[in-house]
């Protein structure tokens, strides 16, 4: 790649600060550096013609953990572990939506729901019966009870009873959200460069030398804001995660509003202009979902559809109009890794499927470590 010496002199000479991945983590980094840092040159690197990760394919749930996931955590973290989880991702939403205005990202209350197959004897009875304990946990943090069980309302079929409605939980417009986190760091003066990989890089002490396609330049602090795809930078701290989707054509006085979480989490479904966006499926074929391709496979999508007609939609002429899947990183911890991997190159990463929710908290932290 030749470089001509107005394109080396505006984007490539005296680098402040370069940042690798440009979805919610890395735009967040880079407005924390330039709050801090007003007069630095700040370089957003993207391998994708848009962010290649979750940020432009997630759901837009604005959701901090379903009632089964927190008491699923609550085996593997302890009871202030899973507290700082949930009060992370909590105030994490109130940031983005401080930060973005309700208006811009589409905020709406509509309440989130989990349900549960009847099959799911077990999960039910667990969550019925702690849904007490949770909320007591939860109190100091919300000054109210998080999780009620309700009758189903909607229509659904083979499902429990009761569903556990959460009030605090809404829903995003993912793009308008993108939209305005990327013309925010525009209008800061922030660069972004798309379809470039970072193949290489070495910290030579007082600056990072890095090398993209067949170009090499240097900058004085290096970050990464790659989340599923760190596995290698974090000694495979990090696994990618696929998460499948699929929406529907409109439908006619479609009645459902809201955030529902179905099988503890794992299968997840919202409305979207009269649409449904149905998504997951992963715990189909765990070993076949580690991965950072974003292709669809059979099984996961036949699954999809078949819930979509006997659980959701069940009296409904669907069709679907569109399928795709996103990378979310995940790991044996819940916990993101916020640290640095040598004196001048940092790494935000792991978000655990909570992207929206904590991904601008991240981004400042890893900010904040120089």
């Amino acid at each position: 790649m030749k470089l001509s010496y107005w394109e080396l002199k505006n984007w490539f000479t005296q680098v402040d600060f370069t940042i690798v991945g440009s979805g919610i983590v890395g735009l967040h980094t880079a407005l924390r550096l330039r709050e801090r840092f007003p007069e630095s040159k700040i370089l957003i690197l993207e391998k994708g013609m848009l962010p290649e990760g979750a940020s432009t394919k997630n759901a837009g749930f604005a959701c901090f953990g379903s009632l089964s996931e927190i008491i699923d955590d609550l085996k593997t973290h302890t009871e202030e572990e899973v507290i700082q989880l949930v009060q992370k991702r909590w105030n994490g939403l109130q940031l983005l939506r401080k930060n973005l205005g309700d208006q811009a990202i589409d905020f709406k209350p509509f309440g989130g729901y989990e349900l549960f197959l009847e099959e799911e004897d077990s999960c039910y009875h667990e969550c019925l019966q702690k849904m007490p304990f949770i909320n007591d946990l939860l109190r100091p943090l919300f000054k109210a009870d998080v999780f009620e069980k309700q009758f189903d309302r909607f229509g659904f079929q083979k499902i429990k009873e009761y569903s556990i409605f959460n009030s605090f939980e809404a829903q995003i417009d993912t793009g308008n959200m993108m939209q305005a986190l990327l013309k925010k760091t525009y209008a800061n003066n922030i660069q972004i460069l798309n379809n470039l990989t970072v193949e290489h890089f070495i910290d030579l002490g007082d600056e990072v030398e890095v090398q993209i396609n067949d170009f090499a330049f240097k900058t004085k602090k290096l970050f990464f804001a790659t989340n599923g795809f760190a596995g290698e930078l974090t000694q495979n701290e990090v696994k990618p995660a696929r998460a499948q989707v699929l929406i529907t054509e409109p439908i006619p006085n479609l009645d459902i509003k809201g955030t529902f979480h179905l099988d503890k989490g794992y299968y997840y479904f919202r409305n979207i202009n009269d649409r449904i966006l149905f998504g997951g499926g992963r715990n189909l074929d765990f070993e076949g979902e580690t991965t950072t391709s974003l292709e669809q496979t059979v099984l996961i999508q036949n699954r999809l559809e078949e819930l979509l007609k006997t659980v959701i939609l069940p009296q409904t002429d669907i069709k679907i109009a569109h399928r795709w899947s996103g990378i979310m990183g995940v790991g044996a911890h819940k916990n993101p890794i916020v640290k640095p991997l040598s004196n001048n190159v940092f790494c935000g990463v792991r978000m655990g499927g909570m992207g929206v929710a904590i991904g601008n908290l991240i981004g400042q932290e890893l900010a904040d470590l120089i």
